[in-house]
């Protein structure tokens, strides 16, 4: 899926008689296959995401994770420190208020070892934006367009004054963006310079960056800084080129040194899940490079939020709750670039900073504690990631959508299927799906603990499933989270034993006695007849169903049958009936 491709003779930029005429290869000529997805730890500090990276992200099949920017970084107590503050930089020593250089060090060996390669967060366009100059984390002082030992006046350009145009393209990329002093990469010593930064972090093993505010910096500027990285090849580059309609500087301009996230993608998600229909998303070819106005397939990397938008509304947020998951879960089920799964901490105003101690570190992040919302090991995210990997490469299949639009399910060839429910009710129907008999987990609620799995399971039996997906929720399978057999199952379970149905208010509660199996019982389809919504099924692992929401004053009956973990399914109990009551 990822490329390994220079960039062509025709495509080639012109750039500088002092660059080499040779086309920059492409960024990503070592990405990692079906292990794409970033874990994005937004403020959190070096030493946590090195534990993250043993604990969760390495286990879960993470391929990276990106950390905000690590160079040392303005200060800024008036405003009261905002983390806006990493984005202004005010020298390249590796010392920010996430960690010190040899925390940094560490996380970075840490996290290759468990298979998980960073990605450095890059502030290449400009330095601070403080007009008075100041001191900076580390202790250096600086002027708002000199920093000692890195840039003078004579390295910024000389517009100096902030973008007041986004259709003039001179302005946007030689003027300050919010006054941040605008490097003149056009020049080879400052080129370099930033290069030197970028190889002493390859150096010291991280694997790729995030280039911040690269719509500022002109295609053939990058081109210059890209030719002068020495490990171009053995990086993934992932850029921030934000698209808008009209504007002449686009992120296709980009694509010759790497990935380039499609801005596009993470409105229509909240178009999608913050609104009634997600139906649109997959019908025809489905979002992602055929949509006209979008990042081709090769070049695209897809987000729902980042650190900005989060903060802006410009998409969904974890403030949106389960609309904001389900997009989460669907980005991560559809093949379309390499996505990327923010994970910050929760916030009562734009400039807020995350929990610092009283020296201005940042307070280690815990699951629970001070706001970090953990959205990288957040069970149904994580487990997702462990689909995403399962069923790189294959098509999307077997796709479905509901009448309201509410509701939409497709397959990835015969490895995954995976069906998202955006209304407030259950959807219960018969799912077509290419994968193979037997029984699998619900990724979406199981739980895997090293590598077994435990929790909910749905049984495929000729290429069809029955589940019921409840509001707001999602139901997702994988070949690699299957009910495997320990013996050879020679004979269907028996059949449950001393149904009863009990009726209290409109909750009619159902209870039978467990079964019996040679290879043990996955579970129950306990199916409800009566009032006017047919035949209804819910599957469950235990021996008792509580049935809600139902009519009152209105008799049900309910058989059960049980399946075992190679989908042989028993014969249907004797009925058990209940009458509601008024509430």
């Amino acid at each position: 899926m990822r490329r390994w491709l220079a960039m062509t003779a025709a495509a080639a930029l012109i750039v500088a008689a002092f660059v080499s005429l040779t086309p920059p290869q492409r960024a990503d000529a070592a990405a990692p296959g079906p292990k794409d997805a970033i874990a994005v730890l937004f403020s959190y500090t070096w030493n946590r995401i090195a534990q993250e990276c043993e604990t969760t992200l390495g286990p879960a099949g993470y391929g990276y994770v990106q950390t905000s920017p690590p160079q040392e970084h303005a200060m800024v107590p008036a405003e009261g420190n905002p983390w806006w503050i990493y984005y202004q930089p005010v020298s390249y020593k590796l010392e920010s208020r996430m960690g010190t250089e040899a925390e940094f060090k560490s996380m970075v060996q840490r996290c290759n070892a468990a298979g998980v390669g960073v990605i450095v967060d890059a502030v290449i366009n400009h330095m601070s934006g403080q007009t008075n100059g100041g001191t900076g984390w580390a202790g250096t002082q600086f002027q708002h367009y000199d920093y000692p030992g890195l840039y003078n006046s004579s390295d910024f350009h000389s517009c100096r004054r902030d973008i007041d145009t986004y259709s003039n393209r001179d302005t946007v990329q030689n003027c300050n963006l919010v006054n941040l002093s605008d490097l003149d990469t056009s020049k080879a010593s400052v080129q370099q310079t930033i290069a030197d930064y970028l190889n002493r972090l390859a150096d010291i093993g991280v694997k790729g960056f995030r280039f911040d505010a690269v719509k500022h910096i002109s295609a053939s500027d990058m081109s210059g800084i890209w030719n002068r990285v020495t490990k171009k090849n053995e990086l993934y580059l992932v850029q921030e080129v934000i698209r808008a309609a009209g504007e002449p500087i686009q992120p296709e301009e980009y694509t010759s040194f790497g990935d380039v996230h499609e801005f596009a993608y993470a409105r229509k998600l909240k178009e999608a899940f913050g609104g009634s229909r997600i139906d649109w998303l997959i019908s025809g070819a489905g979002i992602g490079g055929t949509w006209a106005g979008f990042l081709q397939q090769d070049d695209a990397a897809v987000f729902v939020d980042n650190h900005d938008t989060e903060r802006n509304g410009e998409t969904l947020s974890y403030k949106n709750g389960k609309s904001y998951d389900l997009a989460q879960t669907f980005t991560l089920a559809w093949p379309y670039g390499s996505p990327s799964i923010h994970s910050g901490y929760e916030f009562s105003n734009d400039k807020q900073p995350p929990a610092l101690t009283a020296n201005g570190r940042v307070v280690d992040p815990a699951p629970g504690q001070n706001g970090w919302t953990f959205k990288h090991a957040q069970n149904d995210i994580k487990n997702m990631v462990g689909f995403r990997v399962a069923t790189y490469g294959t098509d999307v299949v077997n796709k479905w959508t509901s009448a309201d639009g509410s509701a939409l399910a497709f397959g990835r060839g015969s490895k995954g299927f995976i069906a998202i429910n955006n209304g407030s009710g259950d959807v219960q129907r018969e799912f077509t799906t290419s994968l193979a008999d037997g029984i699998y987990y619900n990724v979406i609620k199981a739980t895997k603990t090293g590598n077994v799995w435990s929790g909910a399971t749905v049984t495929v039996a000729g290429g069809k499933f029955t589940a019921t997906v409840a509001g707001k929720d999602a139901i997702a399978l994988h070949a690699d989270a299957r009910v495997t057999l320990g013996c050879t199952d020679s004979a269907a379970p028996s059949v449950p034993a001393n149904v009863k149905a009990t009726a209290d208010g409109t909750t009619v509660t159902v209870s039978w006695t467990a079964s019996t199996d040679d290879c043990g019982v996955a579970g129950y389809d306990v199916v409800r007849t009566g009032g006017t919504g047919g035949s209804v099924t819910k599957t469950v692992t235990g021996t008792q169903l509580a049935d809600s929401g139902l009519a009152q004053s209105t008799s049900y009956s309910y058989t059960v049958r049980a399946k075992d973990t190679s989908a042989k399914t028993s014969a249907a109990s004797t009925a058990a009936s209940a009458t509601t009551g008024t509430g």
